[in-house]
């Protein structure tokens, strides 16, 4: 767009399309897309590279397991070197009201998945109902990890791949003065010295710093196919699916009997914390829930398009609409937002199209009003 900046091929001078035949999505470089990667796609692709990294996933996973077996308490230069690890900010995706910046991977995480595979998940790469062990088992208990960390964890080990990437398409598509080479830290664990290797890249470059497209393929929105609140909504379908006779009776007895006779009493928390203590009872059930959900896999690769092209309306096509109309018919971005008065005049701009250029549309998509992140575009 003329004069105003907003997305990779903005800051990079390209045709959109040629990203979207690359198989990426075209990332504003303003704030965060709300997008993830999203594990269970990498297990279900059909590419050999997608289905290798969540084969390395699980490798790692089994090697921290082996460690937690030794160190039943999580030594804190153990927890740094192993399980902290920083989001990839370069992707410019998940939630950000301003910029690409975000918490990674905590101490908190790095305890929970210590405690995990010490106590629910000691069996991990042992399992005998699922066709492979999968790393959303974790957020599957415990409600303090998303979608961003597991997420974040994904991405950490998609790095190595997405880095290659993207070498790729700054070779065949920018000129040498848009790119730079970056020691990138974390690419690639070496079991022999079990420690990170760091690798060189030749990169897009923007403010100092590396960008990173992502395939769409492996992206979703809202929740990682695997998630806890599908989990305990699909109770009941899973029930049938337990051929432990006994467990099967303990879920249909919680199904038809103590559910049913506390609903009106029952909060929406209550009901989560009866869910959860049958689960953490009964940690079976995680399997036959994640058997039911690899049962119905391509569900998985038509939400991820469907959602990604939601997105991708919504953010490159709306948002670049909103932008446009308030850059080419007013004088809000000449506006400065730094007092009161011109932040004033910014909104009033805002209001005239919303209210005399029918942009009020851009504000809606499928019928439901947009999230906060999407204002943040504006601002800049």
């Amino acid at each position: 767009m003329e004069g105003l900046n907003i997305y990779f091929s903005d800051f990079f001078c390209i045709d959109e399309d040629l990203i979207e035949s690359y198989g990426a999505v075209n990332i504003s470089l303003i704030n965060d897309m709300p997008l993830f990667v999203d594990p269970f796609l990498l297990f279900n692709s059909e590419k050999d590279e997608y289905q290798n990294i969540h084969k390395e996933i699980i490798r790692y996973l089994l090697f921290l397991q082996e460690q937690a077996e030794k160190y039943k308490e999580l030594p804190v230069g153990m927890m740094t070197s192993w399980y902290l690890f920083s989001e990839v900010k370069q992707t410019w995706l998940g939630f950000s009201l301003d910029g690409n910046g975000g918490r990674g991977l905590g101490q908190e995480f790095a305890k929970n998945l210590h405690n995990g595979l010490q106590t629910i998940f000691a069996d991990f790469g042992k399992e005998t109902v699922t066709k492979s062990p999968h790393l959303e088992k974790l957020c599957l208990i415990s409600p303090l990890v998303g979608r961003d960390k597991i997420s974040d964890f994904t991405t950490n080990f998609t790095k190595k791949y997405i880095l290659e990437y993207n070498q790729q398409f700054a070779i065949e598509n920018l000129d040498n003065c848009q790119c730079k080479k970056f020691n990138v830290p974390k690419v690639e664990f070496n079991y022999e010295t079990n420690t990170w290797m760091a690798h060189e890249y030749l990169l897009p470059c923007f403010s100092g710093d590396y960008v990173l497209l992502t395939p769409r393929d492996m992206l979703t929105r809202d929740e990682t196919f695997i998630n806890r609140n599908d989990m305990i909504g699909n109770l009941k379908n899973i029930a049938p699916s337990i051929e432990d006779a006994g467990l099967r009776f303990l879920l249909n007895q919680y199904l038809y009997e103590v559910l049913p006779k506390k609903k009106k009493e029952m909060s929406k928390t209550d009901k989560e914390k009866a869910a959860t203590s049958l689960i953490q009872s009964n940690p079976e059930i995680i399997d036959y829930y994640i058997k039911y959900k690899e049962e119905n896999e391509e569900q998985a690769s038509s939400i991820s398009k469907q959602v990604v092209q939601e997105v991708k309306m919504l953010f490159n096509t709306q948002v670049q609409e909103l932008t446009q109309m308030l850059y080419q018919k007013t004088n809000f971005y000449k506006e400065q937002s730094s007092s009161y008065d011109e932040a004033y005049k910014r909104v009033q701009y805002l209001k005239k199209v919303i209210e005399d250029m029918d942009g009020y549309r851009i504000f809606y998509l499928n019928g439901k009003p947009i999230k906060p992140c999407v204002v943040g575009l504006l601002s800049q």
